[in-house]
């Protein structure tokens, strides 16, 4: 039998945690109350701190045993991460705090797979809640009074928090079409590219498009590790110029990570790994005067990598690669890598492209199940589309054991 979770700080918050879990017992769910504090609780738990505080890495005493708050908080914060995601008795979670439970809870919240119900209600939740949330899908429920006693606006919001994870528990949503997802990325200068993939592919599978925006790699993987997604095709890699050169829209250094860890059929290629992204032109790092800039409108200036770094950037990719076991086709483009890197275009630089895939030949370890491939096209040209499905296809077929109809053409 699975239970809705509700978390708290029975040190401070006891009071407001036990009417909340009877919220949802009174809405038709057995509630498992859980405490994530780092002193002694004022009412009686299910599940308590010590228990939680156990599953950090140091053990129980890394998190309770301190006088220092706000270390505990972190300590407490990254063992219910740890705790969390191993329960396997979870139908949701329901938190309630101000700042600090709010960081100890969602950070558990944020490990738990996307689509297990999650309503945080905090003090926080009216301002920006990006640090709490990151890419998964946490419902953020402002307090409006703070959690310091009962009251008649603090119990309306704890009702409706209870009975609003006890609908989405209760009622999960239908399984979607049995066609498998597919996660890509685009970027604007990639668009041509990656829509005309999906056009190809959207017949036979659900394709789910992400801006790599930083947030938008992450949110991509994030679905690859909760084994929603059968493939990815990675076309737009730009987040790790960002990620290397100071960027506004990185990825983090795990890019990469879920393809690694889940060994999905994985097509990839270099799209827009000719500009670094910044904001206005006034936000661009003096490090960066003098170089070649491209306004994309009056709030995101771009910045093109030179041969010195798109090497760097290939070393790095490259580097990544060598991690996945599983099957990888990584398709080089050699005429251009968006839409202002084509002949004619702001971003055109042969040279600097060709660092880029020289790098990424030069460090990939190439065997039967990773494979790079050079293309005589840009990467919004049909044909690049047309090569990056047969090879999915290929790879995915050759996963399930059956042949590939429409095998991808080595142009190197």
């Amino acid at each position: 039998m699975k239970h809705i979770y509700v978390v708290g700080t029975a040190d401070t918050k006891g009071e407001e945690l036990v009417y909340l879990a009877s919220c949802v017992e009174a809405a038709g769910s057995r509630p498992v109350l859980v405490d994530v504090g780092t002193r002694r609780p004022t009412v009686m738990v299910d599940i308590s701190a010590e228990t939680v505080a156990a599953a950090h890495p140091g053990g129980a005493a890394a998190v309770l045993s301190g006088d220092d708050r706000g270390t505990a908080i972190a300590a407490m914060g990254e063992a219910f991460a740890r705790f969390l995601p191993a329960r396997d008795d979870v139908a949701g979670v329901v938190g309630m705090g101000g700042g600090g439970g709010t960081s100890i809870i969602t950070a558990g919240m944020r490990r738990l797979p996307l689509g297990l119900p999650k309503v945080m209600v905090s003090t926080l939740a009216s301002g920006d809640v990006a640090p709490y949330v990151d890419v998964s899908d946490i419902i953020m429920m402002p307090s409006v009074t703070d959690l310091a006693g009962l009251n008649r606006v603090s119990r309306v919001i704890l009702k409706n928090a209870a009975e609003a994870i006890t609908a989405m528990a209760n009622r999960p949503a239908q399984e979607a079409a049995s066609k498998p997802a597919l996660g890509l990325t685009m970027f604007g200068v990639t668009t041509p590219c990656v829509t005309a993939i999906v056009e190809r592919l959207k017949a036979d599978h659900d394709c789910l498009v992400f801006h790599a925006t930083g947030t938008g790699g992450r949110a991509m993987e994030k679905l690859a590790d909760s084994g929603l997604l059968s493939g990815v095709l990675d076309i737009t890699t730009t987040e790790v110029c960002d990620l290397l050169f100071g960027g506004v829209l990185p990825a983090t250094e795990d890019r990469f990570g879920a393809i690694a860890r889940t060994d999905l059929p994985y097509v990839g290629s270099v799209g827009a790994l000719d500009m670094v992204n910044f904001w206005a032109p006034e936000t661009v790092p003096e490090r960066y005067s003098g170089r070649l800039l491209y306004r994309h409108n009056p709030n995101v200036t771009l910045m093109r990598t030179t041969p010195e770094e798109c090497a760097a950037i290939g070393r790095w990719i490259g580097a990544k690669l060598n991690l996945c076991s599983g099957p990888v086709r990584f398709l080089i483009p050699e005429r251009g890598v968006s839409a202002l890197d084509i002949e004619g275009g702001a971003f055109f630089d042969p040279a600097a492209d060709a660092a880029l895939f020289e790098a990424l030949e030069a460090t990939v370890d190439r065997n039967d199940r990773r494979r790079i491939e050079r293309l005589p096209l840009h990467i919004n040209d049909p044909q690049f589309a047309d090569a990056a499905v047969a090879a999915y296809r290929d790879i995915a077929n050759s996963e399930r054991g059956t042949d590939a109809s429409n095998p991808p053409q080595d142009h190197s």
